[in-house]
């Protein structure tokens, strides 16, 4: 009796841990956000992110052995956050695939920091020597994938017209998505970064439907 208990109290002690560990790992996700984002990579300090923290840098280096392994698991936190909340199922029209993407504008619109941590990592890793280059490299060949077999299904089932460039409309959608993020960053209180998204994805969509209907109401 007294050795079962014994093993329930470790269970229930190492649960605790691991969950102290798990919360301390957000932390430190969020903390680095708005490092990354003032700073950019190079310039940001492990043990300035770990001070704000209120842990050692040996005690972020205990979750995340290198500034490089942090930066990755911030950007592939966000994504996966991002990918569960918008796109875990396919669109199954043009119009659903611009309409989430409106959602994931408004989305953005609520967290500054995410958008110009992305803003300034995005620019930095446009050198192939940058940590990030990779990872940003295959998100944009990964959604310009989704976006494009979006919009060719849209054109086999007669929602586009049979000449939509596809390619060509979602390289476009998603510069005008980064492009207005870069400057609603600068001037947030000035740019109405969703209004903005979905007026163009409403003008696009009208341009290339067969009915030239925009995104709905």
């Amino acid at each position: 009796m007294s050795t079962s208990r014994g093993g329930n109290g470790r269970r229930t002690a190492a649960r605790g841990t691991y969950a102290v560990g798990d919360e301390r790992r957000l932390r430190i996700l969020d903390a680095a956000v708005e490092h990354f984002a003032q700073w950019g990579f190079h310039a940001s300090s492990l043990a300035r992110i770990a001070k704000d923290v209120g842990i050692t840098q040996g005690g972020l280096l205990h979750h995340f052995r290198s500034k490089e392994s942090l930066l990755v698991a911030v950007l592939e936190h966000s994504d996966e956050q991002d990918v569960e909340r918008f796109f875990g199922t396919e669109p199954a029209s043009a119009a659903e695939c611009f309409t989430t993407l409106t959602r994931l504008a408004s989305h953005n619109a609520t967290r500054l920091g995410r958008v110009k941590m992305f803003n300034v990592l995005l620019a930095e890793a446009s050198n192939p020597g940058h940590p990030a280059h990779a990872y940003f490299t295959r998100r944009n060949s990964e959604v310009l994938r989704r976006m494009t077999g979006s919009l060719r299904r849209a054109v086999d089932s007669g929602e586009l017209k049979p000449d939509a460039d596809c390619p060509a409309v979602a390289r476009e959608a998603i510069a005008v998505m980064d492009g207005l993020q870069l400057q609603w960053a600068l001037d947030p209180e000035g740019v109405d970064m969703v209004a903005q998204f979905r007026a163009y994805a409403d003008r696009t969509l009208r341009a290339i439907t067969v009915t030239g209907r925009g995104l709905p109401a």
